[in-house]
């Protein structure tokens, strides 16, 4: 009863209000202030205000972490059925903590509890000062005798008061990833989510740009930018209300997830991670790349490996001798790694299609009877690394896994089977496929393994936890939890080793696992003019050296030094077959290799400018600029300008006005000369971003493409 007799005295006694809570970074503050009813309120997001005394002035109109069940007629937060049968939930303050985890980093934890009920929420804020960057979740937990039982469970709800709203959203399917969707809020609820389970992102992106009082551009406009780092079932609510209030909410999609906590354990949502500009969309991008390169993604300061992939020369056809001839064409082309795609596992049921053999992780003795072990060898001698490809989650019926426990498989009792590329999910609740998972990939990298591209092609349908059994619906919550389990176990053995999440292409793209991960694939769609669009989506939440980009034959009619450019703007790989190349072009990519490698730093690293879009106009560009403002490299494409269309100079922007800039093209074919008038020139940074400089010209072909370094004198 000292739950309840400490609580009685804090709300029945009130001390004199508290101070207002504020979360800031080096350009941004949230508010949040102490009302007298104890409730808390959020009063302000937005740029940080110059006078701290000023927030005091801040009128209490919207509930922080709003509650169901009591007086709230709009969406709420946090919704809970209590053991006695009452659904509903009242939180007041109860106290704050404010530490300092770095000389950049302060979190703010904020307590929450019910007057009547021993439940207790916590809130957290990190603010990430120089990157302007904030992350907030959620803890959840109780005191009761048997289990509460949480219906939603949002991460973040945040509060906004506008004359209007302009969301910015991106969607797609398989191989038409983040294509790039803006509309106005009315009133009612947009509900951006997914219901996949695993493969989550396949139709939504759980990301967003939302514009106040106008649609923001890239240079204009309030606009907050939002992600969620969770690598399963999603939603991400905006609901305008009756006064034209917006309130946004974000978090785990509630779908069939309602969850028993029991007593003593704590619930904790994933984090929510955003960023508010007052100058538009690109300086949104651009913290959050800040943020992601030093905390969100994997060894994000670090170099990362250029690569050649075996899939799009071979699929399954392959042999050891083959392989061999393919790692030393890596060594000649001059990548770092070369990487071995799917079909190289199983001997019962060889891998010949993607409908037999997954699960079973042994090389195939047809294909590979020296094993791993060979390729490894193999690669070290040609001074390149050597890495695989696996789809360890996943199951083939036709699998000896499969005949052996077919009760580790996701799936309903009574039901057929339901099949999806032929294959089942494997249950990520179940311990004993963790262990399983967590020993597939251990024994590839205590072969000498030295990258993995961890591939996910299947989303859940009729989905059931043999293991989890009555607590059926804990089930897309708990496989994303197991996933992490097994993804935490790799990191603490192996911390640095490079790995690629890929899901059939971009359906997992999120912070939740790119902590794991080095990279990602945006796309099995390997087209140079679709890949500046999904690219291009991308590239508004994720930086450059994460976005996995190669040089294919998916269009053969795009030029090599085309399909090359635009993959330069992301982490360059190549999936082709280099003996097939021309002299000339085997020339033009071991120099767009070694030019990549040099000015990588500036592309991985640099502040990125898009300067014109695609959704805009028949062109496209962008630059990455340095820190320093020493050097940059600028991408310029022309997909298809029209006959007499008027070709304005493209203005740059991020550079030192008081600094005079060379010009160079590279990536030009062994023989070529530059046709643009700026190459070879020297322009202050001044002129670059008030004047310009024409990237293309009304007479050049439809996708052809330039790309220009720019240094310092």
């Amino acid at each position: 009863m000292l739950f309840f007799s400490f609580l009685a005295v804090a709300v029945a006694q009130p001390a004199a209000l508290p101070a207002p809570i504020i979360v800031e970074t080096q350009h941004v503050s949230v508010v949040l202030t102490v009302g007298e009813n104890q409730k808390l309120y959020q009063t302000y997001l937005g740029t940080k205000l110059t006078d701290a005394a000023d927030y005091l002035r801040l009128p209490n109109r919207h509930e922080a972490y709003v509650t169901a069940g009591t007086d709230n007629l709009f969406e709420p937060a946090i919704r809970l059925l209590h053991p006695d049968g009452n659904p509903s939930l009242a939180l007041v303050f109860v106290d704050k903590q404010v530490s300092k985890k770095d000389d950049n980093v302060t979190e703010t934890t904020i307590r929450l509890r019910d007057p009547q009920y021993p439940v207790e929420v916590v809130l957290h804020f990190a603010a990430f000062f120089r990157e302007d960057v904030i992350k907030t979740w959620t803890e959840i937990r109780h005191r009761e005798k048997k289990p509460v039982v949480l219906t939603s469970y949002a991460s973040a709800m945040l509060h906004f008061d506008a004359r209007e709203y302009w969301l910015t959203q991106f969607h797609g399917d398989w191989a038409e990833e983040a294509q790039q969707q803006e509309s106005r809020l009315t009133s009612g609820i947009k509900v951006i989510d997914t219901k996949l389970g695993t493969r989550a992102n396949w139709y939504q992106t759980p990301a967003f740009f939302l514009g106040l009082d106008q649609a923001a551009t890239e240079t204009t406009g309030e606009v907050l930018a939002g992600t969620l780092a969770w690598t399963g079932n999603f939603r991400l609510a905006f609901e305008l209300d009756n006064q034209n209030a917006l309130r946004v909410s974000a978090g785990i999609n509630p779908y069939a997830s309602e969850y028993h906590l029991p007593a003593n354990q704590t619930f904790t949502t994933p984090e929510f991670i955003f960023t508010y500009s007052g100058q538009g969309k690109g300086q949104a991008s651009r913290n959050l790349h800040r943020w992601a390169r030093r905390y969100g993604v994997l060894d994000g300061t670090q170099p990362r490996l250029t690569l050649l992939n075996n899939w799009e020369s071979t699929f399954f056809n392959f042999n050891e001798q083959k392989l061999d001839t393919i790692i030393g064409d890596a060594a000649k082309l001059g990548v770092d790694l070369f990487l071995l795609d799917d079909g190289w596992f199983s001997n019962k049921y060889p891998r010949n299609s993607d409908q037999v053999g997954l699960g079973d992780w042994q090389a195939s003795k047809l294909k590979l009877p020296n094993g791993i072990g060979h390729l490894v060898q193999t690669a070290s001698k040609e001074g390149v690394k050597f890495g695989i490809w696996v789809e360890p989650e996943m199951v083939n019926p036709k699998s000896e896994l499969y005949e052996k426990h077919p009760d580790w498989v996701l799936k309903l009792p009574n039901r057929p089977e339901d099949y999806y590329r032929g294959q089942l999910v494997l249950d990520m609740t179940n311990p004993r496929v963790q262990d399983f998972v967590f020993k597939t990939i251990d024994e590839q990298f205590s072969q000498g393994v030295a990258y993995i591209k961890w591939d996910c092609n299947r989303m859940m349908t009729n989905a059931y936890s043999p293991h989890l059994r009555k607590d059926q619906t804990h089930l897309y919550v708990d496989y994303v939890r197991g996933l992490y389990q097994v993804l935490d176990r790799v990191r603490q053995k192996y911390p640095h080793v490079p790995m690629m999440l890929c899901s059939g292409g971009g359906s997992r793209t999120d912070y939740g696992g790119l902590k794991y991960f080095t990279e990602f694939w945006p796309s099995d769609n390997t087209d140079a003019l679709e890949r500046i669009y999904i690219q291009w989506g991308y590239s508004n939440f994720f930086p450059s050296n994460t976005l996995a980009s190669h040089v294919t034959n998916w269009n053969r009619q795009h030029s090599l030094k085309f399909r090359t450019d635009v993959a330069m703007m992301g982490k360059l790989g190549y999936d082709l077959e280099v003996a097939q190349l021309t002299p000339p072009e085997l020339q033009f990519s071991q120099q767009a290799v070694r030019d990549y490698k040099r000015l990588s730093p500036v592309i991985w690293q640099g502040n990125l400018f898009r300067l014109r879009s695609p959704y805009e106009g028949n062109q496209a560009a962008l630059v990455y600029v340095a820190e320093n403002q020493r050097q940059a490299v600028l991408f310029g494409y022309n997909l298809h300008t029209r006959f007499l269309e008027t070709v304005l100079p493209v203005k740059l922007q991020g550079l030192d006005p008081t600094k005079r800039y060379k010009l160079t093209e590279i990536n030009l074919m062994p023989g070529q000369k530059s046709e643009l008038a700026a190459n070879g020139q020297v322009y202050s940074g001044d002129y670059l971003m008030k004047v310009g400089v024409v990237l293309t010209d009304r007479e050049a072909k439809p996708l052809t493409s330039h790309v220009l370094e720019l240094t310092a004198e």
